[in-house]
């Protein structure tokens, strides 16, 4: 027994001494560590403060050829020869030779312009000046750089005065290339979407791109250009010699932001430090990519020193600990292990029976006896006190179906996470218990006895409020709360269950987030609500009438007058006005011949999965108003073919004296009354007026075309008395039928002179 004793003493010691000489091997590789990454990231830092500085002096140089681009164009457009060529379409030889001669001065005067054009569309010719390649008047189908003609054609995807990089052929015979940047101004846009006139001035790379693309010092850096479409270009011939695309990764991190910096990346295989400015007014950025390898040479030498010197520690440490432990042998460690492992399970287990015993006497499954709690309170660890005074407090989610719907395996997880929560804002005034009570519901049971009686509860809504944001805040759930008044009675812990779930139901009218005093909405067995039958049958009255406002207005009054009492009495009202809504709007689609819509009907099922009473009041008027578009649908369709008939009994008796409302109405066997009202509706005329405006029509025709006599035309048209068509001619056309025809007749022989 001695003998196990000093081994497992030793057995101690090597593990001590081990242990100290990796805490030592580890403190010197962590500080180490540390003074490593801050040697580096200084060292890092001034690359990148002196890359920026000769980064922003490039940006100033291309900003001030910018602006110098800009003023010498706003001098040509206020010079008088040069705006001749911009906006005659063929000016004079004088003034096109002084025009040259202006462009030519602009052009020697500046070292770093390459060309000048001067673009006319109305124009044949393009107005270029160059000291190499193409000079003078040229015409467009001869110009040697098509490629300006195209950037003018698509002028919108160009800024003004933001240097365009390009490449184009000094002449057709050579095939030396000029590599520039174009500044692209233009006159007003006309209404065609076109160009009125553009002057573009094109500068050399050789100014812009002095020092991007060029080796900086021993570091091997590169420089380059990034323009606001996230092309990177570099040296002369506007390629860089590391190709990143606009959408590849270290483009799209440095267009992420708006403000200068640095990071590594890897760039053509090799990692480097990229050092990047701020976008200039132009919106571009100028690049740097340094090679890692040449900023860190000497760090990684005191890296890989410090390295070996930390592994050489831990190599003597464990061959010391090696020979002092090498005959030992006791599995304390297997036993600890062995410990854990049962520990967790016993914790597991008895999380599982505590919340399952609170679940039962909860529900009232299990007896609840002082020494049975006493019994349970000690064998599973219940911090509860139920000879104390106590609460019930009811979580639920809101939007339940939804969310179990997306979240039904992780339900398990939110529920336990919300549990955590509650508990976790309610321990630091309360003893807390938390049980979960299936589907939506968790139960909190707190002991009150360091809280204020019942006649103030502003610190417990405070307190719910907390839980009810923290849970929205950490996971996206609405919580609705009911909670109970005070008990100490232990057989108590039942009935207030039960009210706090039937006080829970009143969301319905309180909407999702809800606060509910479960006292407020007491559990009786008994209710002197009384269904209003005379409002469900004026509802089923405005329903067949369709008038769908009416029917809202009543079922919402319904609906409302249910609030006051225990929700069952809202439940069995919407149970009935469900079942009798349903076979009311079914009747009134089955007896118009329509096609029921997806909505109907309506069950209970449906209806279920709605927690407030805005969401089942939608689903009702969802169908109400579908019903009466339909319905007006068809009844405008009744109405139009009513329309066309009406018209076409006119046309075919305009001629019948006896034509009339009435003997249509007889024709159609409708009343002349509502024939009236729907034809003045739709038209906005009356039958009358359509008939005697057709008759004046027809007797202007015969009038015209015919020998017949003024009685005779009369008749024809359906008038049986001559002296009334004369009034009714006249009264429509100022004229008498008489002087109408005879004014007809000099207008004809007129013509025939003529």
């Amino acid at each position: 027994m001695n003998i196990k004793t000093s081994g497992d003493n030793r057995n101690l010691y090597v593990k001590l001494l081990l242990s100290t000489i990796l805490c030592t091997v580890l403190t010197l590789l962590v500080s180490s560590t540390i003074y490593f990454v801050n040697y580096r990231n200084i060292n890092l830092n001034q690359v990148y403060q002196t890359d920026l500085e000769n980064l922003t002096q490039t940006s100033r140089e291309v900003i001030s050829m910018t602006e110098s681009a800009q003023s010498l164009t706003f001098q040509m457009y206020r010079n008088g020869n040069i705006t001749k060529l911009m906006f005659y379409e063929n000016p004079d030889i004088y003034d096109t030779t002084a025009a040259m001669r202006e462009l030519n001065n602009y052009l020697n005067s500046m070292p770093y312009i390459a060309s000048i054009y001067v673009y006319n569309p109305k124009a044949p010719y393009v107005y270029v000046s160059s000291n190499t390649g193409q000079n003078g008047l040229m015409k467009k189908d001869e110009l040697v750089d098509q490629d300006i003609l195209t950037i003018l054609d698509h002028f919108q995807e160009f800024k003004p005065f933001v240097p365009i990089p390009r490449t184009y052929l000094k002449n057709a015979s050579a095939t030396q290339k000029s590599n520039v940047y174009t500044y692209l101004c233009y006159d007003a846009i006309g209404n065609d979407n076109a160009l009125n006139s553009a002057i573009i001035v094109n500068i050399t790379t050789d100014w812009i791109n002095k020092d991007i693309g060029k080796q900086r010092g021993d570091e091997a850096s590169s420089s380059f250009i990034l323009d606001d479409k996230g092309n990177m270009l570099a040296g002369d011939n506007l390629n860089p010699s590391i190709t990143l695309a606009p959408e590849s990764a270290i483009t799209q991190q440095i267009m992420s932001t708006k403000l200068a910096g640095y990071f590594i990346g890897t760039v053509g295989g090799t990692k480097s430090l990229i050092s990047y400015t701020a976008p200039d007014s132009l919106e571009w950025r100028y690049i740097r990519f340094t090679p890692y390898e040449i900023i860190t040479r000497k760090l990684n030498a005191i890296r890989t020193t410090t390295i070996y010197i930390g592994i050489s520690i831990l190599a003597v440490g464990l061959f010391i600990s090696w020979l002092l432990s090498r005959k030992l042998y006791i599995p304390i460690n297997r036993i600890v292990n062995k410990m854990k492992s049962l520990e967790s399970d016993k914790r597991n287990s008895l999380f599982t029976l505590k919340q399952d015993v609170l679940r039962k006497l909860l529900q009232g499954h299990e007896p609840v006896t002082t020494k049975m709690m006493r019994d349970k309170r000690s064998e599973l660890g219940i911090s509860f006190d139920f000879q104390d005074d106590y609460r019930l407090i009811l979580l639920r989610i809101d939007r339940f179906q939804p969310f179990w719907q997306n979240h039904q395996d992780d339900l398990h997880v939110y529920k336990y996470a919300i549990m955590n929560i509650s508990s976790e804002i309610a321990s630091q005034a309360f003893q807390v218990e938390t049980v979960d009570m299936g589907d939506d519901r968790t139960v909190l049971l707190i002991n009150d006895r360091n809280a204020p009686s019942d006649g103030d509860q502003s610190m417990l809504q405070t307190l719910l409020k907390q839980i009810q944001k923290a849970v929205n805040d950490l996971l996206k759930i609405s919580l609705s709360i009911t909670y109970s008044p005070q008990s100490s009675q232990p057989q108590n812990l039942v009935p207030l269950y039960r009210q706090v779930v039937e006080a829970s139901e009143h969301r319905v009218f309180l909407g999702s987030g809800c606060l509910i005093a479960s006292q407020e909405h007491p559990y009786t067995e008994t209710d002197d609500y009384l269904f209003t039958v005379e409002k469900e049958k004026k509802l089923v009255d405005a329903l067949m009438a369709g008038k769908v406002g009416e029917a809202k207005k009543l079922y919402a009054v319904i609906m409302e007058e249910t609030h006051p009492y225990p929700i069952r009495v809202f439940q069995a009202t919407l149970s009935r006005l469900t079942i009798t809504l349903s076979g009311v709007l079914y009747t009134i689609f089955k007896n118009n011949s329509l096609d029921l819509p997806p909505i109907l009907p309506i069950s209970r099922q449906t209806l279920a999965q709605f927690e407030t009473i805005e969401e089942i009041e939608a689903v009702f008027f969802e169908a109400f108003d579908e019903m009466k578009r339909r319905l007006d649908d068809k009844r405008s369709m009744k109405q139009d073919d009513l329309i066309r008939r009406i018209n076409e009994m006119i046309e075919l008796n305009c001629g019948d004296p006896n034509l009339c409302l009435n003997w249509i109405a007889d024709e159609l066997d409708m009343s002349p009354i509502y024939i009236s009202r729907v034809y003045k509706q739709n038209t906005l005329k009356a039958v009358v007026d359509v008939i005697n405006t057709m008759r004046m029509e027809r007797a202007k025709g015969l009038l015209k075309q015919s020998d017949l006599s003024i009685a005779d035309i009369a008749e024809r048209i359906g008038y049986t008395n001559s002296s009334y068509f004369y009034r009714m001619f006249k009264k429509n056309f100022g004229v008498t039928p008489t002087d109408y025809r005879k004014t007809d007749v000099i207008e004809s022989e007129n013509q025939a002179l003529t």
